[in-house]
């Protein structure tokens, strides 16, 4: 044995056969809270790289609707011009104006009956929470 009764030859960080439950729980303790930390550091760098993908993806998506806004603007101009060889330019931009209303009108109540879809509440969560608290409760 060594000085600090440790067998020759063997390491440190190994448990010997002679140290106690308490011990051995102890670290395990210690290594399940450092297994933990690391796996949410894990997690805290996948979602920041997943965060950055969707900040860029973000980011092209509202370039592409303002190009998308600017293509209707010049479509519905190329319109009105065309419309103002068979009449005059006002009733050709209100025919335009028209159209874009009809337009929003559908949209708007496409997209109101789709907010009236949504549930707020995330029931698969709640049902296993209620779940684990069933387990939990029973294994008490």
């Amino acid at each position: 044995m060594t000085i600090d009764g440790s067998l020759p030859g063997s390491r440190p960080d190994q448990l010997s056969m002679d140290e106690s439950v308490g011990q051995l729980v102890s670290q395990l303790t210690t290594d399940l809270g450092q297994l933990t930390r690391q796996e949410l550091a894990l997690a805290k760098a996948e979602l920041q790289a997943e965060a950055k993908k969707a900040g860029k993806g973000a980011g092209m998506l509202g370039g592409a609707t303002l190009a998308g806004w600017m293509v209707a603007l010049f479509l519905s101009f190329t319109v009105m011009w065309a419309l103002d060889e068979a009449m005059d330019l006002i009733w050709a931009a209100l025919i335009v104006a028209a159209l874009w209303a009809v337009v929003a009108a559908v949209l708007a109540t496409k997209g109101r009956k789709e907010l009236q879809d949504v549930n707020p509440k995330p029931d698969q969560t709640v049902e296993s929470l209620k779940e684990d608290a069933k387990w939990l409760t029973r294994k008490s």
